[in-house]
């Protein structure tokens, strides 16, 4: 059963009953104040959409060069470290957190003007980066992960107040529709969606591998898709995907023998900063989200 429902003192909040909702979005999903390259046709697009697609934002070359990068990453990477998240079942890295403090290279992209100042001019003020890592989707056996907001667990988990991030994933490796591509529901972030269940202790430490809280049910799903239909953009290495926090999305399993891999980059307004989290939880740990008080020429 569902209803849509109007605003409470937490218009967000999130996993406190054993039925879901749909509740209308309070917030603009463009904001005054910026001016930028993003003409207005686009502009009205990803406020009507929740996201826009980006067919070369980067060169061939300087994909090849991230790439080169990620891979270098990956063989190195220390599955011990927080930081670094394994394929459920198997040992091998699915994702690098942190990739903007942590790797030279692939922190002057995530401050990039060609990104940024398009994420400013949505969200209508300066930024900063609430959350970077490189994904990983194994050739044949890389997972599937379910559909999600990801500003309902920033919400609930992170203390993130309202829907005024933007996420950036760009494309190291051809991203076509047999090796899991990212897939959008058209339009859903005009909804928030309070999803069931409690929160375990500690949530991110096996949702990172398989999200199980803060996940829409099935008739949620059936819900956006009857308002909107599912897109998956695709493009070559360079192309890139830009989409509003509250858009629901998530991606299915790759059995091609094409890897993907890209950078996944959350830029969050400057006047959106994490307070404590609205579940009543302590803090995800920094590599998650970022919780200094800073924009990105303190990174």
């Amino acid at each position: 059963m569902s209803n849509v429902i109007q605003a409470h003192y937490d218009p967000y909040a999130s996993r406190m009953g054993e039925i879901w909702e749909a509740a209308p979005r309070i917030d603009p999903v463009v904001w005054p104040g910026r001016s930028g390259t993003l003409p207005d046709s686009e502009i009205s697009n990803f406020a009507d959409n929740g996201y826009l697609s980006f067919p070369q934002l980067l060169s061939s070359s300087e994909a090849v060069q991230y790439l080169a990068e990620a891979e270098k990453m990956r063989r190195s990477a220390d599955q011990d470290r927080p930081e670094v998240i394994a394929e459920p079942q198997r040992n091998e890295v699915r994702t690098i957190f942190r990739v903007h403090r942590d790797n030279e290279l692939f922190r002057s992209i995530c401050l990039d003007r060609r990104i940024v100042s398009k994420v400013e001019q949505i969200l209508g003020s300066e930024v900063y980066i609430h959350q970077s890592r490189i994904n990983y989707k194994p050739a044949f056996h890389g997972k599937e992960f379910f559909w999600h907001s990801d500003f309902e667990t920033w919400h609930v988990e992170d203390g993130m107040p309202r829907t005024r991030a933007i996420s950036v994933s760009i494309s190291l490796t051809d991203n076509h529709e047999f090796n899991g591509p990212l897939m959008l529901i058209r339009g859903s972030h005009h909804y928030y969606i309070r999803c069931i269940g409690e929160t375990p202790e500690n949530h991110y430490e096996v949702s990172l591998k398989k999200q199980e809280f803060g996940v829409p049910s099935r008739q949620a799903i059936e819900f956006l898709t009857n308002q909107g239909a599912i897109k998956a953009p695709k493009g070559g290495p360079g192309s890139a995907l830009m989409f509003d926090c509250n858009t629901m999305h998530g991606s299915g399993g790759n059995l091609s023998p094409t890897p993907r891999t890209n950078l996944f980059v959350v830029y969050n307004s400057v006047e959106n900063r994490l307070v404590e989290p609205f579940g009543g939880f302590a803090p995800r740990p920094g590599f998650l989200a970022e919780r200094e008080d800073c924009s990105l020429d303190d990174i």
